[in-house]
């Protein structure tokens, strides 16, 4: 069977036996901190599980594409050196919600293994945890598997997704590839060989693990059971590993053709195919490689694969040219990777060319560092520095020195990464307690659409992150109501803010926020005391949500402006909307240009001028997208969505926000900023209703300021602008020029006060009026008069130091510009480097420069 006959056959079985099918969920979870990607097919399911998602069903079946990577979960360092290890694959799964637990899962199992795989019954062995006697009874007396070919283990047969969520016992289910393997069975002592491969793991969901360990049951006890499509195609067509299987012989096949290779058989091969299917789902699901997070685990796998190819021989961008064949293969699963196919490809040959540029420089300085190297560990500084200077990820120093059979100094190079870890907090964020969400059963009921106040009773008071009866004045609380008009932070909109009164009673709501299915109203008692069980008026503050609601409402007409004048491939990336302005993030690789901007803010301009009436509708995904919506990035949709449509079909998408009534209530939309934040994404802010108007004066009210300052007006300003422009670039071109004969001449009196050490002159001088540039010009004029040299000098402008130093080229095998100018760079509180022959460099203590200059001649004699 080919992989995509093994997928479907999977699928259409379990909706056979009640299971809707759920189509694959983006590789970047939803509203959930605790995981960097999407690792496994229950993710999605996650809420479900804790009672904090229902759903229209309560079985479902899917083929969910996951990412191994990054975090607790990371596959990255083992691809290419072992049979079955990837950072993409395929987990087909069926789940129960409180349906049916462990007697259905196992014997579903069985017979899709046995009956519709056919695959022989004594080839394969089953494992259970070691208290799960009751899936032990299942398996031996009801299945019929014999109690020889099952074991019970710890560790290994209990499943947790993260540190915190949902978890409970499993069993596995292992194919036994034969004798002629080397291995042993599960729980022997070589079982970590390959003999016997799981190809599933039923996980009997019971309970829900805290950030202490604390276990507490599940509402209802639940399956979640995978099986590797990779490991079972490799099964099926009779092979050992899983790049032997169709989809990656054909990857491979196209991967040689690509580098002009006649064999498949290199693990460089394996890493490749298997990073290009990571990196382009990725970038499909809106990663981007970048420096933190998500987008730098990207990065690392692209660059990866990218020195495998180096390895091979390439020595031109290569890797997005697998797109294409990519696409081929698994197009028909996932039509996205089809339709997105070119963006992708784009997205990936950036990185490419960007890495070039320093892959060459890195792998030389690597080389140099372990030409000397002076035992079979790479220095903590070495590794540094290749990530610091050259970009390159610490796995793939790794990766190097494997192959060298050498090893890395962790604890250097993990103190030389201290200073940037505290900078960025980026994977810190997904060890988050996913519990923090508060475990309060119900719901709140939103009434915000229709009404801006209202009545709610108290379901729930929280002080100091503790669940209480009751909260008195000048606490720092939140309230849980059954129902409110308040909306809870979500999709870029910020919560709002209001009152909670009562008689006698007054609460401040700061912000609302989201706790599972429960509105959350942040704010301070400011008067009175409130307990469960109250009745409370709510009132939201009208004129900061109807604020609010111009930007949010902006914000969809600015996206159809992008993609309208941009391209479809324009993707939010996230937003901000709040009464003040509206920031939106958007996929794009290059900037905006004053033109487009125009041009943007005539078509939202256009389209509230318009004043259409704005319409939502509450459907199914299903039909949502048909009917064309788009959903906003990082949303989390249930079965029921919000469409919300404005400019008789200008703009369509699926956002819960609050919205103005027409497009004309909008008044202006103006553009402040545009800018790059990362690679790939552009930031957009904007202002919109009475914020544009102000944003005009202040503009109009600046360019009256310059004129005056000019001493023009607004029909004459661009010229007078422009001729001060050039008056001011030809004075410094004089002043520059002035700074160089002045240079000069002080070339040639400097020379006499160079002194002997060691055979050549050393010179080390403070050039009074010269600059960088001129240094550097006075230095070449003084290695040509004094022949044989080391020369420092120094120039001190704006209390700022400006360092050149320079050696003759017949000295740097003994003194090296670059170590003189690091050692008195750093002398003078600054830093710099270079050549061996000429190093650039600056300072800031101007009081010690003499000192410095007078140490440097001792400074030479020591190197010699």
């Amino acid at each position: 069977m080919k992989s995509a006959e093994i997928r479907e056959a999977f699928l259409a079985y379990f909706e056979e036996q009640g299971h809707t099918r759920v189509a694959s969920s983006s590789l970047v979870p939803a509203d959930d901190p605790t995981l960097l990607f999407t690792n496994a097919g229950m993710n999605q399911f996650k809420d479900t599980f804790l009672g904090r998602d229902p759903r229209a069903y309560n079985r479902a079946t899917s083929s969910q594409r996951c990412v191994r990577a990054g975090g607790k979960h990371n596959d990255l360092e083992n691809v290419g050196y072992t049979a079955r290890h990837h950072t993409f694959f395929e987990m087909l799964g069926n789940f129960s919600f409180g349906d049916y637990f462990k007697r259905e899962a196992i014997q579903y199992c069985w017979e899709f293994l046995t009956v519709t795989l056919g695959l022989p019954a004594e080839k394969l062995w089953i494992t259970v945890h070691v208290s799960d006697d009751e899936a032990a009874d299942i398996w031996i007396n009801e299945v019929g598997v014999s109690p020889d070919r099952l074991s019970r283990l710890d560790e290994d047969n209990f499943w947790q997704m993260g540190d915190t969520g949902p978890c409970g016992p499993s069993s596995e289910v292992f194919y036994d590839h034969g004798a002629e393997v080397p291995g042993g069975p599960p729980g022997s002592e070589d079982d970590d060989l390959d003999r016997y491969i799981e190809i599933w793991n039923l996980v009997f969901m019971q309970y829900n693990r805290d950030s202490q360990g604390n276990m507490e049951p599940l509402p209802a006890p639940s399956v979640d059971t995978g099986m590797g499509l990779e490991r079972v195609a490799a099964v099926m067509q009779g092979v050992h590993t899983n790049y032997e299987i169709d989809l990656f012989q054909n990857l491979l096949k196209a991967a040689a053709e690509v580098l002009s290779l006649d064999s498949l058989e290199h693990n460089s091969m394996n890493v490749i195919v298997d990073h290009i299917r990571s990196c382009a789902f990725l970038v499909l699901d809106g990663v981007l490689p970048g420096n933190e997070g998500r987008g730098y685990v990207l990065r690392r796998i692209v660059r990866r694969a990218i020195r495998h190819g180096n390895k091979l021989g390439a020595r031109q961008p290569f890797f997005h040219k697998l797109v294409g064949p990519l696409a081929r293969e698994m197009g028909a699963a996932y039509p996205d990777l089809l339709k997105e196919q070119a963006r992708i490809e784009k997205a990936l040959l950036a990185e490419e060319e960007q890495f070039a540029k320093t892959l060459d420089n890195g792998m030389g300085m690597l080389e140099e560092a372990l030409t000397d190297l002076p035992g079979s560990e790479i220095p903590g500084a070495v590794v540094f520095k290749l990530y610091d200077t050259y970009g390159f990820p610490v796995d793939l120093t790794n990766d190097i020195a494997r192959e060298r059979g050498l090893s890395l100094d962790m604890p250097g190079y993990d103190a030389a990464m201290a200073e940037q870890r505290r900078r960025s907090q980026e994977s810190g964020s997904f060890s988050i307690d996913y519990n923090d969400a508060l475990e309060l059963e119900g719901s709140t009921e939103f009434t915000g659409y229709d009404a801006l106040a209202g009545a709610g009773t108290v379901t729930a008071l929280l002080s100091d992150g503790e669940i209480v009866e009751s909260i008195r004045a000048g606490d720092n609380a939140v309230v849980v109501l059954d129902r409110t008009p308040f909306y809870a932070e979500s999709g870029g909109q910020v919560g709002d803010s209001g009152y909670l009164t009562a008689a006698d009673i007054n609460f401040e709501v700061a912000t609302t926020r989201k706790g599972g299915n429960q509105h959350l109203h942040h704010g301070v008692l400011q008067q009175g005391s409130i307990s469960v069980g109250d009745t409370l008026t709510t009132e939201v503050s009208a004129e900061v949500r109807e604020a609010t609601a111009l930007n949010h409402s902006a914000t969809h007409l600015l996206h159809a402006a992008l993609r309208q004048v941009l391209g479809d491939h324009v993707a939010q990336k996230g937003s901000l909307v709040d009464a003040q302005r509206l920031r939106f993030d958007f996929s794009h690789g290059e900037a905006v240009s004053a033109e487009q901007i125009k041009q943007i803010e005539a078509i939202v301009n256009t389209q509230v001028r318009t004043n259409t009436a704005v319409e939502t509708q509450v459907t199914d995904m299903d039909s949502a997208v048909a009917a064309g919506a788009m959903a906003l990035f990082g949303e989390k949709y249930g079965d029921e969505v919000r469409v919300l449509s404005m400019g008789d079909g200008f703009s369509v998408e699926l956002c819960g926000g609050t919205h103005v009534t027409r497009t004309g209530d909008i008044g202006l939309l103006r553009i402040t900023s545009e800018s790059g934040i990362s690679a790939g994404v552009r930031r957009i802010e904007a202002v919109t209703g009475a914020s544009a108007l102000a944003a005009m004066d202040e503009a109009e009210a600046r360019l009256a300021a310059i004129c005056d300052v000019v001493k023009g007006n607004s029909s004459n300003v661009t010229d007078k602008v422009a001729a001060l422009r050039t008056e001011n670039r030809e004075l410094e071109k004089q002043l520059a020029q002035l700074k160089q004969k002045l240079a000069s001449s002080a070339g040639g009196d400097l020379a006499g006060d160079a002194v002997e050490v060691g055979g050549f002159k050393v010179l080390a001088a403070n050039v009074a009026g010269a600059d960088a540039k001129s240094l550097r010009d006075t230095m070449d004029q003084l290695k040509n008069k004094l022949g044989s040299a080391v020369i420092l000098l120094a120039a001190v402008e704006d209390d700022k130091i400006a360092l050149s130093a320079g050696v003759t080229k017949d000295l740097t095998d003994q003194v090296k510009a670059g170590d003189l100018m690091r050692e008195f760079a750093g002398r003078l509180g600054g830093k710099g480097g270079g050549r061996p022959d000429m190093a650039q460099g600056g300072g800031s203590d101007v009081a010690g420069l003499d000192a410095a200059l007078a140490a440097v001649p001792e400074w030479v004699q020591s190197q010699l």
